[in-house]
């Protein structure tokens, strides 16, 4: 009976410290403003004089070792973290990027949780892990932006890509509700992707009046006329699918698409890709 107790309070002790750990991790620090000062020294000596002379495409090693020498006097400083991941992110090695950015989330959780919940959704493609940080980030914090996006938007995009289109609906009429508190108009790829949705479940005609709002909004936006044109071929409307069509091979071959700041280093769900 002793034995088994004995197991029991192992197990539990070995529980609780494995609790305790992941506590650390998403805590939030809090530094004096003597550490801040600090901090900010080491950032600008390091990264901003530094790494930030060179290009990370052409001279990462040395970007690299720049930065290193700014951790050997600080290592918590998550910003210094962030900036080795980056890199890595934008030429799609996401498992060597993904451990800097952990440690920028160790360090600083309120500002690199949200950072890697996007990584997660956009770069990696990770759907499952990006939407249980950006939950993370609601529970914490509330519906805030990353990258010009609310959290729920991102979670939406997310379900949108595991085929669960009734969640992910549900999540960009959250995103665009908490638009309408500070914008007068709607960002355009919220609509573009709740256009997406509906035609996802073959209602085509909430579809195209999304289509058209985000068209609205941005006039040579070429993916949706692209899953305009599309709908209205299902819905057996050949002529204004013809036009749409048009539209869309006009203005993509112009270079219009979906125009997130980081399009240019992955595509986006539902993007077309250019001939």
């Amino acid at each position: 009976m002793k034995r088994y107790v004995y197991i029991l309070y192992v197990l539990l002790f070995v529980s609780c410290q494995q609790v305790i750990k992941g506590q650390d991790v998403v805590k939030e620090r809090v530094l004096t403003k003597e550490q801040q000062v600090k901090q900010d020294s080491i950032i600008e000596k390091y990264a901003v004089n530094d790494a930030h002379k060179y290009s990370y495409e052409a001279d990462l090693d040395k970007w690299q070792e720049a930065l290193d020498k700014g951790l050997e006097q600080d290592s918590t400083i998550a910003y210094l973290w962030q900036q080795k991941a980056m890199p890595y992110f934008k030429n799609r090695k996401y498992e060597v990027g993904m451990e800097y950015v952990d440690k920028a989330v160790q360090y600083d959780v309120r500002r690199y949780l949200p950072y890697r919940a996007f990584i997660k959704c956009v770069f990696s493609k990770n759907y499952k892990a990006a939407i249980i940080d950006f939950e993370e980030c609601l529970t914490r914090w509330g519906d805030s932006y990353e990258m010009d996006h609310t959290y729920t938007y991102y979670i939406g995009l997310s379900y949108l890509q595991l085929n669960e289109f009734d969640k992910a609906e549900q999540y960009f009429l959250r995103a665009v509700d908490k638009q309408k508190e500070v914008f007068q108009d709607i960002h355009h790829v919220d609509l573009f992707y709740l256009g997406i949705v509906c035609f996802e479940q073959k209602r085509y005609q909430e579809a195209i009046a999304y289509f058209d709002k985000a068209i609205a909004e941005y006039k040579e936006f070429s993916d949706a006329y692209y899953y305009k044109g599309i709908t209205q071929y299902k819905m057996k409307d050949i002529e204004a699918a013809r036009q749409s069509l048009v539209e869309f091979d006009k203005y993509q071959k112009m270079g219009y698409s979906i125009n997130e700041a980081n399009a240019i280093y992955e595509p986006y769900p539902y993007q077309v890709r250019k001939n």
